[in-house]
C-alpha cells in the first residue's frame, strides 16, 4: 500500500519509512509530482494537519496524512506550539528559531516543555486523528548534530541526552512523532 506523507521534508519521510511495516511505502509531496506549498493556516496541530491531508488527498485521489508537530515550552505560555517552524521568521531557520528559545528562556528556571505532533489520515474519505506527546526540558545551550529543529536543545524525560545526540533509532523509540505514528500504524494494521 502507498500512503502519501504531505510534505517536502525528507527528514521526517525517513523517520516515517522507518517506523513503517512491510507492505507499505511512503510516498512525498514530490513523489506524486506536488510542488505546491500548501499553508498551514489553522491555529491548531490539528486544524493544520487536516488542512494538507485533504488537500492532497482530494486533489491528487491518493490516501494521504500529514503532521503538525511542535515544540510548547510552559514558560513561554506553550509557545512556539503551531508557530514553531517560523518562530523567528518566515523563513523557517531552525537554528534561529532555536536560539530565540532559548534567549527568550534565559531568565526562567521552568526549563519544562514538550514536543506534540498531531497526525491526520484521509484515506477512503474518511479522517482520522493521532497524537503523541513527549515530555521533556530544554537545556541551556545545544548538545548534539543529528536530528532537526528544536533536538539540540530538548532533553526527554528519563534521558540525560537531547534529541540530537540520539541515533535517529534511539529517537524513533521514544520521540512525539514515533508515538503519533504508533496508533496510526495500530489503526492502519486493523
Amino acid at each position: 500500500m502507498n500512503l502519501v506523507f504531505a510534505t517536502h521534508n525528507k527528514n521526517k519521510a525517513l523517520e516515517i519509512q522507518a517506523l513503517m511495516p512491510a507492505g507499505i511505502t511512503i510516498q512525498t509531496l514530490e513523489d506524486i509530482g506536488c510542488f505546491e506549498d500548501i499553508p498551514e493556516t489553522a491555529d491548531t496541530f490539528a486544524g493544520n494537519a487536516e488542512l494538507k491531508a485533504k488537500y492532497v488527498a482530494q486533489k491528487y485521489h491518493v490516501a494521504c496524512f500529514s503532521d503538525d508537530s511542535g515544540l510548547e515550552v510552559e514558560a513561554l505560555n506553550m509557545q512556539p506550539g503551531v508557530y514553531s517552524a517560523r518562530y523567528a521568521g518566515e523563513n523557517k531557520d531552525d537554528e534561529a528559531n532555536l536560539q530565540k528559545v532559548l534567549m527568550e528562556l534565559k531568565n526562567y528556571t521552568n526549563r519544562n516543555a514538550q514536543f506534540r505532533t498531531v497526525i491526520c489520515l484521509v484515506k477512503d474519505d474518511q479522517t482520522h486523528f493521532f497524537e503523541g506527546i513527549v515530555k521533556g526540558s530544554i537545556r541551556f545551550e545545544k548538545a548534539g548534530t543529528g536530528g532537526f529543529g528544536y533536538d539540540p536543545i530538548f532533553e526527554p524525560e528519563g534521558n540525560s541526552i537531547t534529541f540530537a545526540e540520539m541515533s535517529r533509532e534511539e529517537k524513533n523509540k521514544q520521540s512525539h512523532r514515533a508515538r503519533a505514528f504508533a496508533k496510526m500504524i495500530e489503526f492502519i494494521k486493523e
